[in-house]
């Protein structure tokens, strides 16, 4: 069968690849068409535009971009019409994907949906629109069933596949887990200050995000933080599609902060705590078990606008899964270098809360571990389900 897969993020294309894996291993005559990145292209599939021409976030951003936003979309029903796919497989990514499945719809394509849209923390009634387009919905965190329900709509939960990612990343160091493993005794280019040991076992790791115009909301404050703990190493975790010079001129004047590209798996199995951006890796942070405090700074106008219509008590996925604060949050304004320094300074030092942290996140791993292997579910569900459709 011909798949359409279409993810606009870093996290989209990660769990696209391993979709498309398993895909393949049920689907031996599939033809994979996508919208995503590197991973996904390298998992078999034919890459038609990278995440990173699509990467716009905020409402003010959104509205600068409209014009770009419009292009693609009208690209993307052009395309989807040459090619003719059995299946809409979309990832996420709302803003763009919930337009191309009411249009597709119409169209006649079979539409299914992996990994929902955050419709349980704003704008609820979108669940009409998924509804009316969307004729199968396979969901990632275990709430979502249960949201689903309240609308009279039946989704399938099939785990999440960060579990599995990490879990295969943590077994054998390979490939696999979409990063490639760094010698844990090896030497690693600092653009700052020439030289990270890995041994040091002092390692704080720095994930700003993917991309450009939150980094520069985020790593400046993250940044400042490092010069208050001179005997740790911080080291960012680079977005891949961003330019070495982006970096190099934020990192240079800080002498215990290096960088790393490709390598945030192994930047994690080594790092004591971590400072991280909101969004899916706050999670893979979680699932590595290493303590973390959650950073989020947006463009003021468009944070104002999310924070009347946003109707959840957290923003970390951690949180939201857990339905308490397990790991700290600094929104805003409240992401200051001095509270940064604070809760940094509480998870390297505090024996109680490092041991509520471990209890906490091995409460969340057996919680999400319930579903099993996402990717391999999933990738089952969507081909039951395209082969008990009539012809």
């Amino acid at each position: 069968m011909k798949y359409y897969i279409i993810s606009g993020e870093a996290s989209g294309d990660l769990h696209g690849s391993n979709l498309i894996k398993e895909l393949k291993k049920k689907d031996g005559s599939a033809d994979i068409r996508c919208w995503g990145g590197d991973k996904m292209q390298a998992a078999g599939a034919t890459l038609v535009k990278h995440y990173k021409e699509l990467a716009f976030m905020g409402f003010i951003e959104v509205l600068n971009n409209l014009g770009t936003i419009l292009r693609n979309i009208r690209f993307c029903k052009e395309d989807i019409t040459q090619y003719r796919p059995d299946a809409l497989i979309l990832i996420d990514y709302p803003g763009f994907n919930l337009r191309i499945a009411k249009w597709a719809k119409q169209q006649g394509y079979t539409v299914i949906y992996y990994i929902s849209p955050q419709v349980w923390a704003w704008k609820e009634n979108r669940v009409k629109l998924i509804k009316q387009c969307v004729d199968k919905m396979l969901v990632i965190l275990p709430f979502e069933k249960a949201f689903y329900k309240k609308w009279d709509y039946e989704v399938e939960y099939v785990g999440h596949p960060l579990v599995e990612v990490v879990e295969e990343y943590k077994r054998t160091g390979i490939q696999d887990a979409g990063y490639r493993l760094q010698d844990p005794g090896s030497k690693m280019q600092d653009p700052g200050s020439g030289i990270l040991d890995h041994g040091s076992g002092n390692i704080i790791a720095l994930l700003p995000g993917s991309r450009q115009q939150e980094i520069l909301k985020k790593l400046p404050i993250m940044l400042e933080v490092a010069k208050h703990f001179p005997d740790h190493q911080f080291v960012v975790a680079k977005a891949p599609g961003l330019e070495e010079s982006f970096y190099n001129e934020l990192l240079a004047p800080y002498r215990n902060v290096s960088s790393v590209a490709d390598r945030t798996y192994p930047l994690l199995m080594q790092s004591k705590a971590a400072l991280v951006t909101s969004g899916t890796a706050t999670l893979e942070t979680a699932l590595f078990g290493v303590p973390e405090v959650i950073c989020y700074k947006g463009n003021a106008f468009s944070y104002q606008i999310a924070k009347r219509l946003v109707k959840i008590k957290f923003i970390g996925l951690v949180n939201l899964i857990m339905d308490k604060e397990v790991v700290k949050e600094l929104i805003q304004h409240d992401l200051t270098v001095e509270n940064l320094k604070k809760e940094l300074t509480l998870l390297l030092t505090d024996p109680a809360k490092q041991e509520q942290v471990k209890e906490d996140y091995a409460a969340l791993k057996k919680l999400l571990s319930q579903g099993g292997n996402a990717s391999a579910n999933a990738a089952a569900s969507i081909y039951s389900f395209m082969t008990r459709l009539p012809e």
